[in-house]
C-alpha cells in the first residue's frame, strides 16, 4: 500500500491559539489504495472500435452507406426476406396441411366402399343364384313365383349395384386420394424447407399457390361432374404439378465452377432421360393399357352376368336352360365381381399411371435444367444429382454406372433407371 501524509496543509496565517485544530489537522492521512504493478510493467486497455453511434445503427438497421468499411466487407448483409411473403407461405401450408388430412379420410372412406360393395354384391348374387336353383326344384304354385320373383328381384339389384361400382371405381378413387395426399406432404416440405432455409418472396408464393391448384385438379375430391375418368380412351401419365419454372436455388448459386454444372454432368443427365423415356416410362404405359383392357372386360362382363342370370331365373321352371342360365351365370358374375373389385384392377391401373407420371415428372425437371443455358440460373448441380439418384434409389456410383453403361451398349442395355418401383 501506497501511504501520502498530508503536512503542512493549513497556513501560517492561522492564529496560534488554535494549536489543538492545528495538531489534528497536519496529523491529517489520507490512504489511497493503488494496484501494485511491476517494474516496467504498464496497464493494457482494450481497443475500442472507432464505428460511432450514427455507423451502428446503420450497421444494425441493415442501411450501406457510401463508404464501406471494413466491418461491413468482413460481414455482408444477408439477403432480407418479405415478412408478407412468409406470412402467405405459412397460410398456404396451413391450407395443405388441412388437403392432406381431406385425401387421407376420403381415401379410408372410399377403400371402405369397394369392401362393402364386393361383399354385399356377391351376397346378393350368391343368394339370388341359390333362390333359382331351390325354384327350379319346387313343385310349383305360390312358393315357386315368390322364388322365381324374389331372385330377378336380387339379380336387377345386383346389376344396377354394379353399374354403379364399376362407373366410379372405389378402389382407383382410394388409389387417387392416398397419392394426392403423399404429393401434398411433399409439397408441405418444400414449402417448410424455403420458410427455414431460403429468402421467400412473392415468385415463391404464386409458385406454391400454382401447385396447390394443379394438385387440385389432378386429384378432385367430389365425384359428380369432375370425376376423372376410369375408362379413358388413351393411356397417359398422370399430371400433378404447375409448369416447371427455371430459377436459381436460394443459397446454392453463384458463380463458382459453373453451379456445380460441367459437361459430364449434363450429358449424364441426359443419359438418364433416355433411359427413362425408353424404358421406365414406356414399361408402365404398356402395363397401364394392359390393366385398363382388363378393367374394361370385367365391368361390361359382371352387370351382363347379372342381367342375364335374372332373365333366366324369371323363367325358372319352364325348362331346363333357364335354370342354367339363372344360376351359372349368376356364380359366373360373383367370380368377375371378385376379380375386379377384389384383386382392385382399378387401383392397379391408376398405380401405374402414376408412376409413368413420376417418371414424366422426372423427366420435364432434368429437361428444364438442361435448357437453361446460364449455369446460375439452374439448380445446383451436385444437389440436383444427389436428388435424382435417391429419387431412383440409386447411390451417385450406381447412377454414373448407369449412365455409362447405357452409353455403351445403348439399345442392348435392359436396365431400368429406377430401382423402387
Amino acid at each position: 500500500m501506497a501511504s501520502i501524509r498530508a503536512s503542512n496543509v493549513v497556513p501560517s496565517s492561522f492564529p496560534s491559539s488554535s494549536s489543538r485544530c492545528r495538531r489534528e489537522i497536519m496529523t491529517v492521512r489520507a490512504t489511497i489504495n493503488m494496484p501494485k504493478l511491476r517494474n516496467g510493467s504498464s496497464l493494457s486497455l482494450p481497443k475500442l472500435t472507432t464505428i460511432g453511434l450514427v455507423e451502428e445503427l446503420q450497421l444494425r438497421s441493415g442501411y450501406k452507406n457510401t463508404t464501406t468499411t471494413q466491418f461491413e466487407k468482413l460481414s455482408p448483409s444477408p439477403k432480407a426476406s418479405d415478412p408478407m411473403a412468409i406470412e402467405k407461405l405459412y397460410a398456404i401450408m396451413e391450407a395443405v396441411a388441412d388437403r392432406v388430412e381431406m385425401h387421407k379420410n376420403i381415401g379410408e372412406q372410399r377403400n371402405n366402399w369397394n369392401n362393402l360393395l364386393l361383399t354385399s354384391i356377391n351376397s346378393i348374387t350368391l343368394t339370388a343364384s341359390l333362390m333359382t336353383g331351390v325354384a327350379a326344384m319346387g313343385a310349383g304354385g305360390a312358393p315357386l313365383v315368390a322364388l322365381k320373383l324374389s331372385s330377378t328381384l336380387l339379380y336387377l339389384a345386383a346389376t344396377g349395384m354394379l353399374l354403379v361400382t364399376n362407373k366410379i371405381q372405389p378402389s382407383q378413387l382410394a388409389e387417387e386420394q392416398r397419392n394426392a395426399a403423399r404429393w401434398f406432404k411433399q409439397l408441405y416440405e418444400e414449402i417448410h424447407t424455403t420458410v427455414s432455409i431460403g429468402a421467400p418472396n412473392s415468385n415463391d408464393v404464386k409458385e406454391a399457390t400454382a401447385k396447390v391448384i394443379a394438385l387440385d385438379r389432378a386429384y378432385p375430391l367430389p365425384l359428380l361432374g369432375v370425376m376423372l375418368k376410369k375408362f379413358p380412351k388413351a393411356v397417359e401419365p398422370a399430371v400433378w404439378w404447375a409448369p416447371l419454372q427455371n430459377r436459381k436455388t436460394k443459397g446454392l448459386g453463384g458463380r463458382n465452377n459453373g453451379n456445380g454444372w460441367n459437361g459430364e454432368l449434363e450429358g449424364e443427365m441426359r443419359e438418364i432421360v433416355t433411359v427413362l423415356n425408353r424404358k421406365d416410362k414406356e414399361d408402365y404405359l404398356r402395363l397401364g393399357k394392359k390393366a385398363l383392357k382388363l378393367n374394361k372386360a370385367l365391368a361390361i362382363s359382371g352387370p351382363l352376368l347379372t342381367a342375364l342370370a335374372a332373365f333366366g331365373s324369371a323363367f325358372a321352371g319352364r325348362g331346363p336352360w333357364a335354370v342354367v342360365l339363372g344360376v351359372v351365370a349368376g356364380a359366373l358374375s360373383t367370380v368377375v365381381n371378385a376379380i375386379e373389385h377384389g384383386g382392385q384392377v382399378g387401383m392397379v391401373f391408376e398405380m401405374y399411371r402414376s408412376n409413368a407420371g413420376f417418371f414424366e415428372l422426372m423427366q420435364e425437371s432434368i429437361e428444364s435444367n438442361l435448357e437453361e443455358r446460364e449455369g446460375e440460373r439452374r439448380e445446383n448441380g451436385e444437389l440436383f444429382e444427389m436428388k435424382v439418384a435417391l429419387q431412383l434409389g440409386r447411390s451417385l456410383s450406381e447412377l454414373r454406372d448407369l449412365t455409362a453403361s447405357s452409353s455403351i451398349k445403348g439399345e442392348a442395355n435392359h436396365e431400368f433407371a429406377s430401382k423402387l418401383f
